[in-house]
C-alpha cells in the first residue's frame, strides 16, 4: 500500500500529458495499491489573483478567510481533483475523485499553530481530528484509484483548509501504508537548506523530530506529517523531488529522497 503526496508546484495543466501520472497510472495497472493526495497552493493563488483576494502564509500554512475557503474549495475539490482524476482515467486507470472529508476518511479541528511561543488565529484551517480509511480500503480493494483533495470538515459540518501534506500523512497512517511519498520541489530534507551536501537520506522518526525546529515554513507541514504518518502506523515516509518522474519510479522501488523510519 503506497500513499503519494502531489504537490502543487508540480501538477500538470489540464489537457497535458504527466509523467508523473503517468508512473502512478502504471503502478496501479501493474496490481499496486495506491492513494493519491494533492496539493495546489500555486493554483490557490491563481485563482486568488483573478478575484483579487490577497492571502498570507503563517508558519506553511495559509491564512483562511471565509472568502478565501471559497475559492480553496472550488479549486482544490474542482478544478485540480478532476484535472488529475481525468487524465489519469485517461492512462486507463479507474481513478476516483473525493474530498479528504467524504466518508469521514479525516475529520479535522481548527488549528492554531504555535508562533513565537503563542497559538494564533489563521482562520478556517484544519489540524487532524480523527481518520477513518474504510472507504479508501473498500475503493482500493475493488481496484479503484481514490484521488483526494486536501479539504476536510468539523465535527460542526464547517469545511477547512487542510494542508495536503498532513491529509497524506493522516491517510497514510490510517491506511497503515509501506510508504507515505511526499514529493515537492527539493530534492528531500535538508540539514541545512540550501547545502545540497547536507541532503539527508536516511533519518528516524525521533531524529527528525529533533530537526523540526530549524525546519524553514514550507518543510514544516512535510516534517509534521511524515511524523504524524509514521506515529499513526505508515511503515516509511519518504520526501522526494516530485518534478522528474523518474524520482518517483525509484521512491515506489523504496530509494531515493529523504527515507524516515520509527
Amino acid at each position: 500500500m503506497i500513499v503519494v503526496k502531489y504537490g502543487g508546484h508540480a501538477l500538470p495543466e489540464p489537457g497535458v500529458p504527466d509523467g508523473i501520472l503517468k508512473v502512478i497510472a502504471s503502478f496501479h495497472k501493474s496490481g499496486g495499491e495506491i492513494a493519491l493526495i494533492h496539493g495546489g497552493g500555486p493554483q490557490v493563488d491563481a485563482e486568488l489573483a483573478i478575484h483579487g483576494i490577497e492571502s498570507e502564509m503563517v508558519s506553511g500554512y495559509r491564512k483562511t478567510t471565509a472568502e478565501i475557503f471559497e475559492v480553496v474549495q472550488s479549486t482544490l475539490a474542482g478544478k485540480v481533483c478532476r484535472t488529475l482524476v481525468n487524465q489519469l482515467i485517461a492512462y486507463g486507470v479507474n481513478a476516483v475523485g473525493l474530498s479528504a472529508s467524504d466518508g469521514q476518511t479525516i475529520r479535522a479541528k481548527v488549528m492554531h499553530p504555535i508562533v513565537d511561543g503563542q497559538a494564533i488565529d489563521i482562520g478556517l484551517v484544519g489540524d487532524i481530528d480523527s481518520t477513518d480509511p474504510s472507504l479508501l480500503k473498500q475503493l482500493i480493494s475493488s481496484r479503484y484509484l481514490p484521488v483526494l483533495s486536501p479539504v476536510a470538515v468539523d465535527l460542526h459540518g464547517q469545511g477547512l483548509n487542510l494542508n495536503g501534506d498532513l491529509a497524506a500523512g493522516a491517510i497514510g497512517g490510517s491506511l497503515k501504508a509501506d510508504q507515505v511519498i511526499f514529493m515537492t520541489d527539493v530534492e528531500g530534507i535538508y540539514r541545512n537548506y540550501p547545502e545540497k551536501a547536507s541532503i539527508i537520506s536516511d533519518c528516524t522518526a525521533d531524529e527528525l523530530r529533533e530537526l523540526q525546529p530549524t525546519f524553514a515554513a514550507g518543510m514544516i507541514p512535510k516534517a509534521k506529517a511524515a511524523l504524524y504518518a509514521l506515529d499513526n502506523g505508515a511503515k516509511v515516509a519518504r520526501v522526494i523531488d516530485g518534478r522528474d518522474p523518474a524520482n518517483l519510479i525509484a521512491a515506489l522501488d523504496g530509494y531515493g529522497g529523504t527515507k524516515v523510519i520509527r
